[in-house]
């Protein structure tokens, strides 16, 4: 989509969008993969008549879920029926996508530069038995697991500082890496009957396979293999090779997104 076309639209249009991840090769658009990004611009496009360019909260990686992701496109020449709309790009969408609300925004609204936060939740099953209805949105770890010393390490990792280790090598060259972590929260709960370690991560903004990096070191501390001052050392090593290992995808959901308060977005537009 043209820059002058962006220009001219009188509006923006924002999409409260869920997925399962695990049929698609990530949210960005790939050339000969089935993606998030290009199975709703087809949709969109059948419909509009007219190619859309989706702009998005948050990139997922292959496998990763969501249930609060935010996308918005402009340069519309109507004004459409927004119920219409999502109505027929649900029935064009594959399964595994689904557009829960659609709302306009002011003109110059973005799904990713207006967002100031968002909020991701991992899950881990840790009970006696493996998970059956669960398994396919959290991550088996068959030792039991230390909350508080995971709790414990995971509070240097608050407020601003630079994330490098806890990030995909390759996105890092040449790229800053600083990033700020509001909240990391650990609850026990109950998913269909099966009980869940989910640990809630809320910052500004993230890079590549950040929260699954930090998944991974602090499973490292709560499964007892390191200490929880370990954590510090691995942020201040500030290289990949330091910190644990990547916790798998399917864990992983992109649970909501926040956005200021002048970009237009009705209270119920976020769920």
């Amino acid at each position: 989509m043209s820059e002058e076309m962006t220009v001219r639209s009188p509006y923006a249009v924002a999409a409260l969008v869920a997925y399962d991840g695990s049929s698609f090769a990530g949210f960005a658009a790939q050339p000969g993969q089935k993606t998030v990004q290009g199975v709703l611009e087809d949709a969109l496009a059948v419909v509009l008549r007219r190619p859309v360019l989706l702009a998005v909260a948050g990139r997922t990686d292959t496998g990763v879920h969501a249930l609060g992701q935010v996308v918005s496109f402009h340069g519309l020449d109507e004004t459409p029926d927004l119920a219409e709309l999502r109505r027929s790009v649900n029935a064009l969408v594959c399964e595994g996508v689904i557009v829960r609300s659609m709302q306009f925004a002011c003109p110059q609204f973005s799904a990713r530069f207006d967002a100031v936060a968002r909020e991701y939740r991992y899950r881990i099953s840790n009970g006696d038995a493996p998970s059956l209805f669960t398994a396919g949105v959290s991550w088996r770890v068959r030792k039991p697991l230390d909350v508080e010393a995971m709790y414990a390490a995971s509070r240097c990792l608050i407020g601003e500082n630079d994330f490098r280790s806890f990030c995909l090598s390759a996105s890092s060259l040449g790229k800053r890496t600083f990033r700020r972590l509001d909240t990391i929260e650990f609850a026990w709960e109950e998913h269909l009957g099966e009980p869940c370690l989910t640990v809630r991560v809320v910052g500004n903004a993230f890079l590549h396979s950040m929260v699954r990096v930090i998944i991974g070191t602090l499973v490292e501390v709560g499964t007892g293999r390191r200490k929880p001052e370990w954590v510090a050392e691995v942020l201040a090593a500030q290289g990949r090779v330091h910190a644990g290992p990547t916790a798998p995808a399917q864990g992983l959901t992109l649970w909501s997104v926040e956005y200021r308060h002048d970009v237009g977005l009705g209270s119920g537009f976020l769920g």
